[in-house]
């Protein structure tokens, strides 16, 4: 199976514009060596930092999000770790995701009497240890063989949230009974409305307690083409099963396979879909992909629960905004009358202080926490949420704030906002 339409699988890009015109070109037996443009550059010290290391067993235990990078390189194929690390296009937007947090500058009151912190908050009326959640990643079987089964462990221990992807490779309810953890269930929606009903029907059932719709379609992505990489034909046929496709035969070829697979989805979403999907479900509805302060008012007015600025880690259109600069426009708008949550480029303690000053209830992790899977499965993505929970604890009582709540903008230099 070629790893375009493997894609499609994952996030559904390979239905973006274009599409066709890569199959036409495919090539059998073509294979490139190219090494990630350094994760885009804005993660290159990480991977230089493995330096002569030789293997994961040589490698000190990691000490910071950037030190999981070499060890997941070392462990994965290359067209896999690519497919986690790299971006769209010119990977601008990959780039300027992590580099938005580095120009905002941080000045922590003195005297301020704090020497510790609480980091517990809720999104959604939902209780969490910390304002960290780990964001729906698709193919985590690609990482390491228990995936999202790990994940959710790793979440559940953490006591935080696990937004699973609808592609991850597990089904809604294999997740839901590895862990008994929070979880939000990230839903690509079937074409077939039957399907989807049943779907969010099961999910539902299984005892989630929201649904994520992403919005956000349409990826681009150099390094996927130029590597033919393919995957088991069975880890496609259970995905497609696993959201509601079973009558799907073990014999069928993976021609068919594949035209099933690109026909199956609904890529062309209105806003009119949460009114259909409300009709089918009460659990609370999230809508992940908003840069757009007028979508957000939109999200609003539809009564929707919840927005997630995106900008899918710069995996879709390449150029678009970096999450954090978008953030504090659709904070203004919202206004406080539905959770704000962002995700994109966040690799530090002080990245989610910022996101929480520009108005994010919280942020989500992904790209963290595939490479701490893939370096060491449930325990790797426990040991990334614990780094960023103590760099964020350290970041707080520095700047003076005992809780979540008093973490506000005013500890962001006037130079930084007006540059927002």
């Amino acid at each position: 199976m070629k790893r375009r339409l493997f894609t499609k699988l994952l996030a559904l890009g390979a239905g973006s514009s274009g599409f066709a015109q890569l199959a036409a070109e495919e090539t059998d037996g073509q294979k490139t060596d190219r090494e990630p443009d350094e994760l885009a550059q804005a993660d290159s010290k990480s991977d230089n930092s493995a330096g002569g290391l030789d293997s994961p067993q040589d490698m000190p235990e990691p000490v910071t999000v950037a030190d999981f990078v070499p060890i997941a390189k070392d462990k994965l194929p290359n067209a896999t770790f690519e497919y986690i690390a790299t971006g769209s296009g010119e990977e601008v937007t990959l780039r300027d995701n992590v580099e938005a947090f580095r120009r905002i500058r941080v000045v922590p009151p003195l005297m301020h009497g704090v020497s510790d912190c609480d980091l517990s908050t809720t999104v959604l009326n939902q209780p969490i240890s910390m304002p960290i959640l780990l964001a729906p990643v698709a193919a985590l079987r690609m990482y390491h063989p228990q995936g999202a089964i790990a994940t959710a462990r790793a979440a559940a221990a953490a006591g935080t949230l696990f937004a699973v992807s609808s592609s991850a490779g597990s089904s809604a309810e294999e997740v839901a009974s590895a862990a008994k953890g929070p979880k939000w269930f990230q839903l690509y929606v079937p074409k077939d409305k039957a399907v989807a009903k049943r779907l969010v029907q099961r999910v539902e059932k299984a005892g989630f307690q929201a649904i994520v719709v992403t919005v956000d379609l349409g990826e681009w992505k150099d390094a996927d083409r130029r590597n033919r990489f393919s995957v088991p034909k069975e880890m496609l046929l259970k995905h497609l099963r696993d959201v509601g496709y079973t009558h799907l035969k073990d014999d069928i070829s993976d021609d068919d396979l594949n035209a099933f697979n690109l026909r199956a989805w609904d890529l062309s979403l209105s806003w009119d879909f949460f009114k259909w999907l409300r009709s089918v479900t009460k659990l609370p509805l999230l809508i992940k992909g908003v840069l757009r302060p007028e979508d957000a008012k939109k999200a609003v007015s539809l009564g929707l629960d919840g927005i997630i600025v995106s900008n899918h880690g710069g995996r879709r259109l390449d150029g678009m905004p970096a999450t954090i600069d978008a953030l504090p426009e659709i904070a203004k708008t919202v206004d406080g009358r539905i959770d704000i949550l962002m995700d994109g480029g966040i690799r530090r303690g002080t990245d989610i202080l910022k996101a929480l000053a520009l108005g994010a209830k919280a942020v989500l992790i992904g790209r963290p926490y595939a490479w701490a899977l893939a370096a060491d499965g449930e325990a790797g993505v426990k040991r990334v949420l614990d780094l960023l929970k103590e760099e964020l604890q350290n970041a707080m009582v520095t700047s003076g704030c005992a809780t979540v709540a008093d973490v506000d903008n005013s500890l962001l230099t006037a130079e930084s906002l007006m540059r927002l």
